[in-house]
């Protein structure tokens, strides 16, 4: 009994390397069962497969340092089977779930090789939301010719005929008057609130019969006349700072708008990275249960086999049937889930779902770096674009409560006219006239406006103070979100760091334990429910190592996004605001 088992426990060893996931690299053609029938290959990796991804695998598995397998091309790897014993060779396969899932082959062979790069230029191209807030963008950037076009000089020009006559009703005489007035005016607001004025108007005067009580000597009276005016606000609406509020404030709002598309850059960068990782994810779940069910369908022929020698029973033919069953039910489960993940990440290029087959996968060749708490934070609230855009946004209630505290104010004006005109007997003789200075006249006002009791203008003040207030609670609230998300997506990146490293011990431990009571089962030594349980651990095993494996990478997403260094990794270039919005409550 003794040699019995130690030849089961040897034969187990020796085929450990082929029990490994369907979805693997694997350099070397798997060892026969210990039943006596060969293994399902695993798929060969797909032509597209890059000498990156196969650096990249070598660099994620876990062996011991003096025996980390070296990177190399993927070209120039070698086929020999590697030799048993020593497992941290660099022939060893490449059990890691996540490299493996870029190893599975598309399930049409006409889908579209992805890497996350090209995913990323795609969204950035054509998403719907970014689509959206594109158009957003340029809407608010109409704001800014809207405020300066208070400073554009008015052009006013107008023309008028008009006739009249006049019956005595002591004598019966009736005169009749007519004439026509042209005026030219332009007005232009000065940055200080003032406002000018340059007119000038021709004017033409006839009646008939000509009245002998008039001392003019031209029956048709042409007149010139040429003004400039000045109104200047001393108390509301006087300064540059209140009149130059609105252009200001447009500028802000369309580096708050940048600030946003910003924003809603990295957070397409974000859902693109984890629908990506999430479909590897899925396809990875997929090899795992390909392998079961090929594990199963080994299985069921094998007690078919045990049981017409003799040696086996009906129910352990029922029980492998009915695990054959629970395998095909997952497989349609996964395959559901890689179908509906598809579809999530064309969603995001701004296609159709089912109008673009996904091809292969690759995995980004870049080690997971260190964090820290204090790093991260920094680096969020010097460049996350939400924040960023509440420093401009407390900016922009600066300038309102300037203006709604100016308008408080009575409305106090000092103004000041000049004007020259003349008459003759014609037009170009009365304009020539018009500065000889015969006639002239000029004039200094003061004029003050109250309004009584200026309930709105004090209500207005208070809305202003009351948002400004808001925008900085805001600005508290979002230092606070900030924190919490940073320090949970540090923390995230650090737990599952090690979930990675303890998972995949894992998984080896559940792979020699399915061994070897599976070579115990071919000796006689336990039952088929045993073997059954060590295959469900297996499984479960490899699913959480994959699945902790791409929650390291979710939780990297989500950080870089809090950190805006998924720009930088991707190259995309974004307009920095003109203003500077990193200062704390926005000054």
């Amino acid at each position: 009994m003794t040699t019995s088992l130690h030849r089961a426990s040897t034969h187990a060893c020796r085929t450990l390397p082929g029990i490994i996931l369907l979805a693997t690299l694997t350099l070397a053609s798997p060892s026969a069962s210990a039943g006596g029938q060969p293994l399902p290959p695993p798929p060969a990796p797909p032509a597209s497969t890059s000498p990156t991804a196969a650096a990249t695998a070598g660099a994620v598995a876990d062996p011991p340092r003096d025996s980390r397998p070296q990177r190399q091309s993927a070209r120039t790897q070698s086929p020999a089977r590697p030799p048993a014993a020593t497992p941290a060779s660099p022939d060893q396969p490449i059990t890691d779930p996540v490299i493996a899932a870029l190893a599975l082959a598309p399930r049409s062979p006409q889908g579209v090789p992805l890497s996350i790069e090209e995913c990323v230029q795609r969204a950035l191209a054509s998403n719907f939301n970014l689509r959206i807030q594109r158009y957003t963008t340029e809407s608010v950037r109409e704001n800014l010719p809207i405020a300066e076009s208070t400073f554009s000089p008015q052009l006013t020009a107008s023309t008028a005929y008009g006739e009249a006559r006049n019956t005595s009703s002591s004598t019966g005489n009736s005169t009749k008057n007519n004439g026509n007035d042209t005026r030219l005016a332009v007005s232009q607001k000065i940055s200080t609130g003032a406002t000018a004025s340059l007119s000038g108007s021709l004017n033409r005067n006839h009646t008939n019969p000509w009245p002998t009580s008039t001392n003019s000597r031209y029956n048709s009276i042409y007149n010139s006349d040429v003004a400039l005016s000045i109104s200047q606000p001393l108390l509301k609406g006087a300064g540059r700072e209140v009149n130059l509020a609105g252009i200001n404030r447009a500028r802000l709002g369309n580096d708050i708008a940048e600030l946003d598309f910003t924003g809603a850059v990295l957070a397409v960068v974000r859902d693109v990275e984890s629908a990506y990782y999430n479909l590897l994810y899925a396809r990875g779940l997929l090899g795992v249960r390909e392998f079961s069910l090929k594990v199963a369908e080994r299985l069921l022929d094998e007690n078919k086999s045990r049981l017409e020698a003799g040696v086996g029973t009906e129910l352990e033919v029922l029980q492998a049937e009915v695990t054959l069953a629970n395998s095909r039910r997952d497989i349609l489960d996964a395959e559901q889930i890689v179908s509906n993940r598809e579809d999530t990440l064309v969603a995001l290029f701004g296609d159709q779902p089912g109008g673009m087959e996904v091809g292969a996968l690759t995995l980004p060749d870049a080690a997971i770096p260190e964090v820290t708490i204090d790093r991260s934070y920094k680096l969020a609230l010097d460049n996350f674009p939400e924040y960023r855009a509440i420093l401009l946004s407390i900016r922009q209630a600066r300038l309102d409560v300037t203006t709604a505290a100016s308008n408080k104010r009575p409305g106090l004006a000092l103004g000041g006219a000049l004007g020259y005109n003349a008459d003759d007997d014609s037009y170009t003789d009365a304009a020539r006239r018009t500065f000889n200075g015969d006639r002239y006249d000029w004039q200094v006002d003061l004029t003050l406006t109250f309004p009584w009791g200026m309930k709105a203008e004090r209500a207005q003040y208070r809305q202003s103070v009351l948002a400004l207030t808001r925008e900085q609670t805001r600005l508290n609230q979002l230092e606070q979100n900030l924190r919490v998300q940073v320090r949970a997506a540090v923390r995230a990146v650090d737990t599952n760091r090690e979930s990675v490293r303890i998972a995949t011990l894992a998984t080896k431990l559940s792979e020699r334990q399915y061994e070897f009571e599976k070579a115990r089962y071919d000796s006689g030594l336990t039952t088929f429910r045993r073997v059954q349980e060590s295959q469900e651990d297996l499984d479960t095993a490899r699913v959480n190592e994959l699945q902790s494996r791409i929650n390291l990478r979710l939780a990297l997403c989500e950080l870089s996004r809090l950190e805006a260094s998924s720009l930088s990794r991707y190259n995309i270039a974004v307009i920095e605001p003109a203003t500077n919005g990193n200062g704390r409550n926005g000054k």
